[in-house]
């Protein structure tokens, strides 16, 4: 009889807490991306941009609390908290303006048109052109969601500037006194790397849930994409699949001997015959 082994202490903590976040953290990621590309914003007030920093933590927030160590120092909610703490304080936009550029300028729009060149060129007619076409209209509408938020910022006289961000940072729970506490919490056990079989298995179900949400466009489906990865086709190929080539007699110890084993093929006899 198979029993389930007991879950830690800790672990059980961790699980317990990422309920808590869950809905909060799958709208914060649903943002993060639409902000990244996938969706191209027509206006981007201070507040989203709050609500971007925000939304970085959060992330950060589930990984620690399901262990994911891949991607805690990926969305650097650590940063972003400090960024709104100084930015209500010490007036420091200049900071949150390198931190935009950092995160959303990232724009090869030359090597994909070069690329794109070259597809046409080869006329594999693999999905090649159309799949990099997505990608640098990806690209196209991160560039113009960071233009549209720098606007915003820089459209403000600064007092009325930091009078909004004071308002959506409280609106998101970072006023300086409550960003004090979130940066005490994150050094608590809680939010320590401890990598569990559990943890592991609910960030996958989650995060396999919410690619499903995200990856909704028409190039993104199969059938649109490369030839690497539209669907198979029928019957399907075995999962692995190996040549056996034909047998050769070990005639001598040192022939095709790769073990150097001290023996040698013999030829087997029977009634009917050598075999």
């Amino acid at each position: 009889m198979t029993t389930t082994p007991a879950i830690p202490t800790l672990v059980q903590q961790k699980l317990e807490a990422f309920e808590r976040l869950q809905s909060e953290f799958e709208a914060c990621f649903q943002f993060v991306q639409d902000v990244h590309g996938q969706q191209r914003f027509t206006s981007f007030p201070v507040a989203f941009t709050v609500r971007y920093l925000h939304s970085l933590w959060i992330c950060e927030h589930k990984s620690r609390l399901l262990s994911v160590f891949q991607t805690i120092k990926e969305y650097e909610g650590r940063t972003c908290l400090e960024l709104l703490r100084y930015w209500q304080g010490d007036e420091n936009t200049a900071d949150v303006v390198a931190f935009l550029q950092h995160k959303l300028d990232m724009l090869p729009f030359a090597d994909l048109t070069r690329q794109m060149q070259a597809a046409r060129f080869a006329r594999t007619n693999d999905g090649l052109v159309s799949r990099l076409t997505h990608g640098r209209e990806i690209l196209l509408n991160r560039g113009i969601n960071l233009m549209t938020a720098l606007d915003a910022l820089f459209a403000l006289p600064q007092e009325e500037l930091l009078q909004q961000v004071r308002a959506a940072c409280a609106e998101f729970g970072h006023t300086p006194e409550q960003i004090t506490l979130q940066l005490q919490e994150e050094d608590s056990p809680l939010y320590s790397y401890v990598p569990h079989q559990v943890l592991a298995q609910r960030n996958m179900r989650v995060m396999n849930a919410l690619g499903i949400n995200v990856l909704q466009k028409p190039a993104d489906l199969p059938g649109q994409r490369t030839w690497r990865v539209v669907p198979p086709s029928e019957p399907l190929s075995p999962f692995a699949e190996q040549v056996v080539p034909g047998y050769l007699e070990l005639t001598a110890p040192l022939h095709n001997n790769l073990k150097a084993d001290r023996f040698t093929d013999r030829p087997e006899r029977s009634h009917s015959g050598t075999v």
